[in-house]
């Protein structure tokens, strides 16, 4: 499975958020024929619902749906229309969790507020960075719904989401753990919600470094799910996913492959530190 790969490839993936989006990437990124990827399911109640490059996710529960991150502009229109391939209605996504004020993942927000309704979460710390000047692009202010902080939960129906502050790539990053299911047995799943270290300061860094140290004293995650396809293989454990056959491990079921992640982000993110402490002596 992937916890076999070489350390250097998920080195590279890795390197790949720690670095700012050139113009020429945003040019491609923010093309929605070229992003657009049709919706899958993951886990009995876990659908992808996103964009090549940047992710979004639907939760089902028996009282609604919950989306992680909204996409934006265009690329909003890949979520909706996978919401309705897969059989469901916009209209009964209750909440949209938003995992950082970036735009990529805010940028759709405003939009599930106005057309259908939805109730949209993040941390106090990022819902005011929606009151600055947007960081790499503008976006539709969201409108000011609930905030989630530290060791609170949600619950809708039968699903429980249980949030973390994991502040550094913004103050606020919100990053959230609940269950997932693969025919009908249970796997603790977790969205960490800000991977890259595309930030500068050593305060920053040091954030992130403690923020991905707490990471690693949990027990039983067995789940990546990244807000950025890359971080997690998302379509190469897909793939596998297609090809399983009966008796077959879930591809996306890889504990070792989540605890050797971390390992890579905290080695880059103190490799980070050093560097800008020598360059503040």
């Amino acid at each position: 499975m992937f916890h076999n790969c070489k350390k250097e490839m998920l080195f590279v993936i890795a390197l790949s958020f720690s670095s700012f989006i050139s113009a020429q990437e945003l040019t491609d990124n923010d093309n929605v024929e070229l992003q657009r990827v049709e919706p899958f399911q993951v886990f009995d109640n876990l659908y992808y619902v996103g964009a090549k490059w940047v992710s979004a996710w639907l939760l089902e529960s028996d009282q609604g749906l919950i989306l992680f991150d909204a996409l934006y502009d265009d690329l909003t229109d890949i979520a909706i229309d996978g919401i309705r391939q897969l059989g469901f209605d916009p209209d009964d996504v209750r909440y949209v969790i938003v995992s950082h004020a970036h735009y990529d993942h805010v940028g759709g927000a405003r939009r599930f507020q106005e057309e259908f309704g939805a109730v949209v979460m993040m941390t106090e710390t990022d819902w005011n960075m929606t009151d600055e000047p947007a960081i790499y692009q503008e976006y539709p202010k969201p409108i000011r719904h609930l905030s989630a902080s530290d060791g609170s939960t949600l619950n809708l129906g039968r699903t429980r989401l249980q949030f973390m502050e994991t502040p550094g790539h913004t103050p606020g990053v919100l990053s959230t753990r609940f269950t997932v299911y693969d025919n009908g047995y249970p796997h603790d799943a977790f969205l960490f919600g800000g991977v890259g270290l595309n930030f500068s300061g050593v305060e920053r860094t040091e954030m992130y470094i403690n923020s991905v140290q707490r990471l690693m004293q949990m027990e039983g995650i067995e789940v990546n799910i990244p807000n950025h396809a890359d971080s997690g293989e998302v379509f190469e454990r897909y793939a596998m996913l297609q090809d399983r056959l009966d008796g077959d491990p879930h591809p996306f079921v890889d504990p070792e492959s989540w605890d050797a992640w971390l390992d890579i982000l905290m080695k880059n993110a103190q490799a980070k530190l050093g560097r800008e402490q020598r360059a503040a002596n």
